[in-house]
């Protein structure tokens, strides 16, 4: 390590906006009481940003109770009132931008255009959206469906809802998790990774600023073996929603099945890039240059396995390569840098070692090394080609999470289709060509929650965020996402006052 302490002034200086803690419960920072430490580190330097104290189980519950404190007052908050906190709450996170992007860049990695232009901007957005869906819980009419009784149905509140977030887009994930939660009315107790712990925190404390109640949004950073877990299966927590890898959604479903909690996991995924061979090959070859290193390729839609038709194969490979060649890999807060370091030097090394054992069954085409001279201190990874691969080889078929693209070629339709529904995963996709039929059968039969046409990677706050089979169950982000975080509740009225006399005379006769 380099410069313990507050290492980066010039970037975000984070020792000074936390040194009250990295907990924030019922409305303000504290310390946590696990007796143990965590520093987050600059992956682009290895400097320390930040030491601070994790959260243990104690943290977990006085979180917990806070929320639980804070639920009646915000639950019986008309959904006008919702809506205008929510409202307040998007005007300062745009006041923030700016804070917001450098020290997302600096605790990820992530090029300061990428946090200013994209994760900043979408996180405005996602507020101002659920803002509005705040108005609309809605349940279903009225009517008559059974002799005399009127029926209808009201959406209420679950309770306290217990997140987890990853560290691949810390302050996007909060968004995802929070906004719609409090917007149907819940609290909530989100743990962030404890690697990106910075924006979170920072994203509560704005809702705060914003006039949201103290106790409606808090924050434990702690590991997920101590504070994740005891989160999971605290009896005061009605929901679950978490976003990783499949094998911890598997563990995070097993602790909260013993209180039969609500869930939602958004979990891992294996992007097929399907290009048949009448797509445009130039806009194919951007596409997925672009879809596999968004964000150090360390997104769960990113494009991972391209499978291109025979005829416009070998010219794929050498176009995506050269493009891949041109691709700036530098300084996260240099403005020409298009691809930053991985977020840890762990993942860095995870990400090598694929590539390493690829070598023995595959060719790499491009890449495949850390680059040397100012940068050998980061976590970075150069933009990586791989091509020859076996459909079941590991680089095909487990989740890698960097900056490598593998590419195979299919020759018939069925074939591509085939190949692109054959791993666990079901997260997202896209198919490449300028043939609407084609295409069009390409988005029915590819299994997955987003199949995007002529492009990879957009999302919009309008439109659901979720995945098939290994990639989970629910949706983040749009309308469908609002009703996660609801109950339907089914009421009855008897409109003559003698119903329940009949019913009983029915079941048991005159008495």
């Amino acid at each position: 390590m380099h410069n313990p302490g507050n290492a980066t002034p010039d970037r975000f200086p984070a020792q000074d906006r936390f040194a009250d803690g990295a907990q924030y419960i019922a409305g303000r920072l504290t310390k946590g009481t696990s007796g143990r430490t965590h520093t987050v580190v600059d992956p682009a330097t290895g400097d320390d940003v930040l030491t601070y104290e994790l959260a243990g189980p104690d943290d977990v519950d006085a979180a917990v109770a806070a929320a639980r404190e804070a639920f009646p007052g915000w639950a019986g908050a008309t959904p006008g009132e919702r809506s205008d906190a929510l409202n307040r709450f998007a005007a300062v996170l745009a006041d923030r931008a700016e804070d917001f992007a450098r020290a997302e860049s600096l605790q990820c990695g992530k090029p300061l255009k990428l946090t200013r232009e994209f994760d900043v901007p979408g996180t405005v957005d996602n507020a101002a959206f659920f803002a509005g869906a705040a108005r609309h819980l809605q349940g279903q009419s009225a009517g008559e469906y059974s002799g005399e009784h009127t029926s209808y149905v009201r959406r209420e509140p679950i309770g306290v809802v217990g997140s987890i977030a990853p560290w691949n887009y810390p302050l996007q994930m909060a968004a995802w998790k929070i906004l719609p939660a409090v917007a149907a009315g819940n609290t909530i107790v989100l743990k962030p990774a404890e690697i990106t712990p910075l924006t979170s925190l920072m994203f509560a404390q704005a809702a705060t600023e914003a006039g949201i109640p103290d106790g409606v949004i808090n924050i434990v950073s702690g590991t997920g073996r101590e504070a994740g877990e005891h989160l999971v299966g605290h009896p005061d927590v009605a929901m679950t929603s978490f976003t990783g890898s499949t094998a911890v959604g598997k563990r995070v479903a097993e602790v909260a099945t013993a209180t039969v909690k609500r869930l939602h996991l958004e979990l891992g995924g294996k992007a097929p890039f399907l290009v048949f061979d009448d797509a445009d090959l130039d806009a194919a070859v951007h596409g997925a240059v672009a879809g596999a290193l968004i964000n150090t390729g360390q997104d769960c839609t990113a494009a991972t396995r391209a499978y291109v038709q025979r005829p416009l194969y070998e010219a794929f490979v050498e176009r995506t390569a050269a493009l891949m060649d041109t691709v700036r890999v530098g300084d996260p807060f240099a403005p020409g840098t298009d691809l930053g370091p991985l977020v840890s030097h762990v993942q860095r090394d995870r990400v090598a070692a694929f590539v390493e054992r690829a070598r023995g069954y595959a060719r790499v085409v491009c890449g495949g090394e850390a680059p040397q001279g100012d940068l050998k201190d980061g976590a970075y990874y150069r933009p990586t080609l791989v091509a020859d691969a076996a459909q079941d080889s590991e680089v095909v078929q487990s989740e890698i999470f960097g900056p490598v693209l593998v590419v195979l070629p299919f020759d018939t339709d069925d074939e591509g289709i085939r190949l692109a529904n054959d791993t666990p995963y079901g997260l997202a996709a896209s198919a490449w060509s300028r043939d609407v039929y084609r295409a069009n059968r390409a988005t029915r039969e590819i299994k997955a929650g987003c199949v995007w046409v002529n492009d990879h990677i957009p999302i919009i706050s309008e439109m659901p965020h979720g995945g098939y089979e290994s990639s989970g169950y629910g949706k983040d982000m749009s309308a469908y996402s609002f009703e996660e975080y609801t109950q339907v509740k089914h009421v009855m009225f008897d409109n003559t006052a003698v119903a329940a006399k009949d019913w009983h005379r029915t079941v048991f006769g005159d008495r």
